[in-house]
């Protein structure tokens, strides 16, 4: 195994370029330029408004409705009521990332981030899903941290090496993988099963939540089995990142002692 200096110097990342009014967030949608976000200014309507609406449902690029204030805090261009921050990613489709990897011959094994915030902890949790074998972030459009420059550094890089895939609903992402045999994991601190007792060699999917609330109920209720990392002692958790660590490298030793 080789360990890299901390002094080592790190991918440089280009900071997010703002795309600004209607005309010209039209002609990148139309192209289909990737968008973390839209701010829209609230009760803007009028040339192009529709259609970007349309555009952005259909490239599931969230939009946010916003006063005047905030787009005016962007720039002070004539933004035309519409600001848009390009991606520093290219997003995937979650069942093109599965087909991929099973045309491989590879149990895909991917991560779901659930109310996870910290763009550092996006971006650790990319690294380790990376570097265990894992295939795909799974994150929804809404409740996320953003993945710009901070996320981009603290994942030394995976986060252009892995694949993304943003989904409208975390529930309806379950159903898919559910519809391709994908067993779906839950880790909870008072679950019946401990994390090195499940199969981690089948075709998985691990839902890491927010560290205050976990993962939401209804995820919880769809998900295939639940489990806890046990502990020395009675502190509260791990942090979402290095407990996601754990568990991938718990699912990447199962895969390597299985061959």
């Amino acid at each position: 195994m080789r360990f890299v200096s901390q002094k080592t110097a790190r991918p440089s990342f280009a900071k997010p370029s703002l795309v600004i009014g209607r005309k010209p967030l039209l002609e990148a949608l139309e192209a289909g330029k990737g968008m973390d976000r839209i701010f829209m200014q609230k009760g803007v309507s009028g040339e192009g408004i529709d259609e970007i609406r349309k555009l952005a449902a259909t490239l599931q690029v969230p939009i946010n409705t916003v006063p005047v204030e905030k787009l005016n805090g962007f720039t002070r261009a004539n933004h035309q009521g519409v600001v848009a921050i390009a991606a520093l990613i290219t997003y995937m489709d979650l069942q093109a990332v599965i087909d991929q990897t099973v045309e491989k011959g590879v149990a895909p094994l991917l991560v779901m981030l659930d109310g996870v915030t910290d763009v550092r902890n996006i971006g650790a949790i990319a690294r380790s899903a990376l570097c265990c074998g894992a295939q795909a972030l799974i994150i929804p459009d809404k409740g996320v941290g953003a993945l710009n420059e901070e996320a981009m550094k603290s994942s030394a890089g995976a986060l252009e090496k892995i694949h993304v895939c943003r989904v409208s609903s975390l529930l309806k992402a379950v159903d898919t993988l559910h519809l391709n045999g994908i067993q779906v994991y839950t880790s909870e601190m008072n679950a019946p099963s401990r994390v090195f007792e499940l199969d981690w060699t089948i075709p998985a999917c691990m839902i890491m939540g927010n560290e205050e609330t976990g993962v939401q109920p209804f995820l919880r209720k769809a998900a295939d089995a639940r489990f806890t990392i046990p502990m020395a002692g009675t502190f509260d958790s791990f942090n979402v990142s290095v407990a996601a660590g754990i568990i991938l490298y718990e699912a990447l030793k199962s895969r390597l002692y299985a061959h």
